[in-house]
């Protein structure tokens, strides 16, 4: 993640000083609400980063990240592997209902003094 980071302030100047990630588990039936990732209150996270972790996975089994742009809609399915990066305090995103278990790694990526 270091030479991740590394790289982005090299190239594109983010100024990123640290990062913390979790891990989700979302049982089937579950989803998460639209949001977006930056607190009102504390502006350091600057970038969200989400990785996949489901081996198999079908469109049947549901539980896309679903991207609200400002006239459409992107689903996103959360296939092993898959990473999404984008701004913390511009994309709006929800996880739709999921019909089995489905597993992320979900990290911010932070600027200090923002």
């Amino acid at each position: 993640m270091d030479l991740f980071v590394s790289h982005l302030n090299e190239t594109c100047y983010t100024g990123i000083t640290g990062y913390e990630f979790h891990y989700a588990l979302y049982e089937k039936g579950s989803s998460y609400k639209k949001h977006i990732d930056q607190f009102r209150t504390n502006k350091s996270r600057q970038y969200s980063m989400i990785m996949y972790l489901n081996e198999d996975w079908q469109v049947s089994d549901g539980g896309e990240l679903c991207i609200h742009h400002k006239e459409s809609l992107q689903h996103i399915s959360p296939e092993n592997g898959k990473i999404v990066f984008f701004k913390s305090s511009e994309i709006e995103h929800e996880v739709l209902l999921s019909h089995k278990p489905r597993m992320s790694i979900t990290g911010w990526l932070k600027v200090d003094n923002v």
